[in-house]
């Protein structure tokens, strides 16, 4: 099964990739205004680049190093001692790097969604890079690197935390930070604007529902039974989460609207993901059935109740969906209650206090937000000198 592994996963990685590249980007390109959408784009693709050098440098030795129980050490930095040869259990550990390495790209890739159509683009850059080193590297490690929360001899919680594809290490670690750097950042200046290109946002999000079969299918690391009930659930659940979330717009609001139903399908492929390696095609359902509510209902209490302006909904789809799917591990049985909570507070507290230090610090740098000239013309022009779109023909 060695030969059958590798392919499976040299497959899954093209498929993370393309999750943010285009999948995310043409996702939240299409929910902004038109004079922003190269911008987004521009974002998407300078973090998948950025995050794959760091990943090299430094990223992959911090998360999956020997070290400590709080950190990998940078032993591997710039992949010392990696060859062709050298294996992680049945694959070559180049490919399980290049695997973690679209995972470390989609996850600051995420906290994009917060943040479009008033942030500079330098402080994108150096506030993202900060974000992957300091705050998701060490979670990985804790969490799949057998550190702090794995259920190694140093680990907290006897049990360790049962995260399958990155409930906490990606989607929580995410969603809290966008809802920080949302907060801080403060509200649009014109925010009642409808997405200028729904079908853009769904070819974004069927995008992310092929990819995300890479995502869960392959958190595996192998290509058998485990591997294709992660995938069949995966499906479940988006394919549950996008029909309750328009349910649920038709009946509150009297119409399901296409950008409506593609994002329930998001919120179910978050909420699946830690549980993915764990639950049933039922238990599939059930949790992509919730999510498509919750989620929904959360985005107004975040823009409304909170009055925070996480502008493409990344706290309330994918933070509070991978968090919802983690706490569903303990409900079905398959994880300790202990471990699955414990791990949520702990990895919630440190993504709470280095993101807001690493904006503290970055803005000090670089400014943080454009000013509203350049807000009010949009950042394809003010940031990058180009438009989407020729308003003239």
């Amino acid at each position: 099964m060695v030969g059958a592994d590798t392919a499976w996963i040299i497959v899954a990685t093209a498929l993370v990739l393309f999750m943010t590249l285009p999948g995310l980007a043409l996702f939240y390109g299409g929910l902004v205004r038109a004079r922003n959408v190269l911008s987004v784009f521009m974002q998407c693709f300078s973090i998948a680049c950025l995050m794959s050098l760091l990943w090299l440098a430094a990223g992959y030795s911090i998360a999956f190093g020997e070290g400590n129980a709080f950190w990998g050490g940078l032993d591997k930095a710039f992949l010392s001692g990696v060859t062709a040869d050298s294996l992680s259990g049945t694959i070559p550990e180049v490919l399980f790097f290049a695997f973690q390495m679209t995972f470390a790209i989609i996850t600051p890739a995420l906290i994009v969604g917060a943040y479009v159509e008033r942030i500079s683009f330098g402080f994108v850059l150096l506030f993202s890079s900060l974000w992957m080193l300091l705050c998701y590297a060490p979670v990985a490690h804790w969490i799949w690197g057998g550190g702090l929360l794995a259920g190694a001899e140093w680990s907290l919680f006897e049990d360790g935390v049962n995260d399958f594809a990155g409930g906490i290490v990606v989607h929580q670690t995410a969603g809290i930070a966008a809802l920080i750097l949302a907060a801080m950042l403060g509200p649009r200046k014109t925010m009642k604007v409808p997405p200028h290109n729904p079908g853009m946002v769904m070819i974004g999000a069927a995008m992310l529902w092929v990819g995300w079969f890479g995502f869960n299918g392959g958190s595996q690391l192998a290509a058998d039974g485990g591997a294709a009930m992660a995938l069949t659930v995966t499906h479940i659940s988006a394919a549950t989460a996008s029909l309750t979330w328009a349910a649920w717009e038709k009946i509150r609001y009297g119409k399901a609207s296409l950008v409506g139903m593609v994002t329930g399908t998001i919120a179910g492929l978050a909420s699946i993901t830690p549980a993915s390696g764990s639950v049933g095609p039922v238990e599939a359902m059930l949790i992509g059935g919730v999510a498509g509510v919750m989620c929904h209902e959360l985005c107004s209490l975040v823009k409304h109740g909170l009055k925070i302006d996480d502008t493409l909904d990344v706290f309330a789809v994918h933070g509070v969906g991978g968090m919802f799917g983690i706490v569903m591990l303990a409900v079905f049985g398959h994880a300790s209650w202990t471990a699955q909570l414990g791990g949520l507070a702990v990895v919630g507290v440190w993504t709470a206090v280095t993101t807001t230090i690493i904006i503290l610090v970055v803005k000090a740098v670089v400014p943080l937000r454009v000013n509203a000239e350049d807000e009010t013309n949009g950042l394809d022009l003010s940031s990058h000198g180009e438009r989407a779109y020729d308003m003239s023909s």
